[in-house]
Parts: structure tokens; sequence; C-alpha cells
């Protein structure tokens, strides 16, 4: 357990924790490996009242440590920035691996029947402990996450507090609601989509705002709504989905026929711009992918859910395209989404990378999983990096975890083979410990205490 300064030095909580570090100042898809990638083989990294204050070699820093402080320490491990889920469905918790066809036949099957067992207020509260336990130990300290249309829902998770106990809430949640299929939900009027926003107004500044936008199959009257409130309220996040299905793509071709096509219809609305998250991405034109780049959009790319459901290849190299780079993270996609794991998220994305010529290594694939992410969200200035003045969120991760993952780490030669086989081989298991806010949120080794 992390140490904490002697109550009569100081009220400050102070805690350390020692062993292999990485984390990125820069993107490496636009920058070489050294100038956006650091390693400490020995590192130390000490933190105050859930804020990082220094990283680095052990031996450099140890003398900064107060009386009393004595690191965690985990040799053989790798120490990285806490991981960031850009796109997810807690409600959708209860339905993975669900056999399906495609997209549209998966919602109408599962998704929309699930979706409205949520009305009931105990279990979505079991649900939601369900999937915020599945977040700390899968590593994942930051989501932004889609409920269900019911208002009271959107806070069945709320911000994991420094000290709670294991299996809280994480540290942050973007609650967000999409109807499907709008004239069965009247509840999401403007009336209703302020409820969100004005919570954030009372309760101060969050690291992540809430907001409630509507993908394209809702009416223009909700996505104008939608778009007002946004402009209402710029400091809240947009969270939606875009081009994932061919099928669906065309679906919206028909609803909004004087908009050029599926990313048109927010633009029109005023939906795109920094701080808009969209999902998936998978069949974005060249036009729309400048388009993204020019406003500021972002887009999470969830390879085991497009894979799932037979969606199409994301081109991660075309969106990150140095000529005019898109913001890019990774999203587990739960329901669809076959892991709560990034890990096995960015072993997919390397397998669908592939399948697009493109060599996708393990630096710019934990890039995705922490930084890249936390940029796409527009949150690296709290989030997804070790650097000092962050917001502790770690993960230790342990190549040792299994038998195999064991025997195939012991031959790797540098930290990227590393790094490249847990991501590849990688799952919940391999996550020693998480940490929020410089607390231990979950501990493998003693999850049942």
């Amino acid at each position: 357990m992390c140490s904490q300064a002697p109550e009569a030095a100081m009220s400050t909580h102070i805690s350390a924790v020692r062993g292999p570090l990485i984390w990125f100042r820069d993107d490496p898809f636009l920058v070489g490996r050294d100038d956006a990638f650091v390693h400490e083989s020995d590192g130390l990294l000490i933190c105050e009242d859930g804020i990082i204050t220094a990283a680095g070699d052990y031996n450099a820093l140890r003398d900064r440590l107060p009386e009393g402080v004595e690191p965690v320490h985990y040799p053989d491990h790798v120490i990285t920035a806490g991981f960031i889920d850009t796109h997810t469905h807690y409600v959708q918790t209860g339905i993975i691996a669900a056999f399906g066809s495609q997209l549209i036949d998966w919602l109408n099957r599962y998704t929309f029947v699930e979706e409205q067992r949520f009305s009931d207020a105990d279990y979505a509260r079991q649900v939601a402990s369900s999937f915020c336990d599945e977040l700390l130990r899968n590593g994942t300290t930051t989501a932004l996450t889609f409920c269900a249309v019911y208002p009271s829902r959107w806070t069945r998770c709320s911000r994991r507090r420094p000290g709670a106990p294991c299996g809280s809430p994480p540290a942050r949640s973007s609650w967000t609601a999409t109807p499907r299929r709008p004239a069965r939900h009247p509840a999401l009027r403007l009336r209703g989509l302020q409820s969100p926003a004005g919570a954030v107004a009372r309760q101060g500044p969050q690291p992540v705002r809430h907001h409630a936008p509507l993908r394209p199959t809702s009416t223009p009257e909700q996505l104008e709504a939608a778009g007002t409130l946004w402009r209402e309220h710029p400091e809240a996040l947009v969270h939606t989905h875009v081009s994932e299905n061919t099928g669906e793509i065309s679906w919206v071709r028909s609803l909004f026929p004087r908009q050029q096509g599926y990313l048109d219809v927010y633009d029109h609305f005023g939906l795109l711009g920094r701080g808009a998250v969209l999902a998936h991405g998978v069949h974005l034109t060249g036009r729309e992918r400048d388009r993204c780049a020019e406003t500021g959009t972002a887009v999470s790319h969830c390879p085991t859910s497009n894979l799932f459901l037979g969606s199409g290849l994301f081109h991660v190299h075309d969106a990150k395209d140095p000529k005019r780079p898109m913001y890019v993270g990774l999203g587990t996609d739960i329901g669809a989404g076959t892991s709560f794991s990034l890990l096995a998220t960015m072993n997919e994305a390397y397998k669908v990378a592939e399948l697009s010529n493109y060599p996708l290594d393990s630096v710019k694939a934990f890039f995705l999983a922490t930084l890249g992410s936390a940029q796409a969200m527009g949150i690296d200035d709290k989030v997804g990096s070790l650097e000092p003045g962050h917001e502790a969120d770690f993960v230790v991760l342990d190549p040792k975890a299994t038998p195999l993952l064991a025997q195939r780490t012991s031959r790797v030669s540098d930290i990227e083979e590393l790094l490249f086989v847990l991501a590849v081989m990688g799952d919940d298991r391999a996550v020693r410990a998480t940490y929020v806010n410089g607390v231990l949120a979950h501990d493998r080794d003693h999850a049942s205490a």
C-alpha cells in the first residue's frame, strides 16, 4: 500500500512507486520516437494529493522522498499511465458476446432490448458497479461511456475520490445518451438534454463534463438541440458514432438527403470540433478525414467491435497522416467490443493495421491507449502521461502474469519488444495494480480483500 507522510509533518498525502516507467511527451506518429517516448528502467514516481510531482530515474529523485515515505517497489514490471477508453457502453455490459449478424441487426436484437432494463434503478446500479470494477481490473482509469436514455442513470457511476476502497468507480466517466430510434425516446428533448450540463454547472469544474449528443438517426430538432446545448456549454464533450457500417451510412443518407454524408450531418448542426469524440470512423472518406483534422474532431478506434460485427477496417495510418493528422484514441466499445482490456484492444488494432499494410508498433499502440486517447478527449493536460502536473493515474503491468507470458518476455531484447508482447498476449491478468489519484484502486493479488 502507498505510504503517507506523518500527519504532524504535513497535511498532504504523499505516495510513491518505484519500477520501470514508460510514458509519452508527444505523438510518435508525428515526431521521432526519442522525442515522444520516455523509458526509465529504474524509475521513481512521486505523487502528492493525487498529482504527480516527480517522475524519472530513481537514483536522481530518491532524495526528494519525504522522511517516512517508502515507495512501493514493482521490480520487473512496467508502470505506465492509466489506460483511457474513448468509447464504451456501460449499459451493454450484459450483452458482450451476443451472437448477431451486422450492426443494425445486432442493435435491434440485443441493444435496444437490454437498454430498456435500465429503467430499473437497482439494475442500473448493479451493472454500473460491475462495469467500474472491470475497468479498474483492466487498468482503465478514464472512460468515455454511453448510458441509457433514462436521465437518472447518467449518475450511477460517480467520480472516484482519493482513498476510496478498491472496486470504487474510476476517476472519470463522461455520461452520454444516444437514442438510436428517436421516435421511441421522446425524453431526450432539449429540456432533458439540459439536465446533465446543468448538474456540471452546480458541481463546479470536473476533468470531464457531461453532454448528450444524438446520432443522425435522430430528428433534426434533436440534433439542433444538441448543437445548441454544446454552444451553451463548450466545456462539454460530444460523444457519438460515425461511419461504423456501410448499411448505417446508407440509412443516414436516406434520413438526411440534403447533407453530403454522415459526418456532414454533425457538421451541419454544429457538432464537430475540439471535444467531439466520434466512435469508429471506419468508412470516413478522405474529405471527411480532412474535415475532422481541420475542426479538431477526434475518432475512437474500436477494433474489437468492428471485427466482431464485420463493420470494416479502420485505417489508422490515414487518420494519423502527418500532412493532416486527426486525434485518435482507442475504444473498447463494450458490448459489441469483446473485451474491457485495452491491451487486448491494442492486439486487435495491430491486426487491423496489418491488414491495411501498416505495421503498428508497440510505442504507437501504447500511445493510442494513453496520451493519444487523452488528446482525443481534450484532457491531455490532466491525464494520459506520467509528466509532473498530471493526475496520478497509472497502471502496473506484470510481464510474468502467466507461464506463457513469462516464457516469452524472458526472451525480449528491449522495452519496445516487451511492450509489444504485452500488447499481443496481455489481458486483465497482466494488470498487477491500478492506481487512481495516487491511491491503490485495484490489486490483482489481493482482489478478494
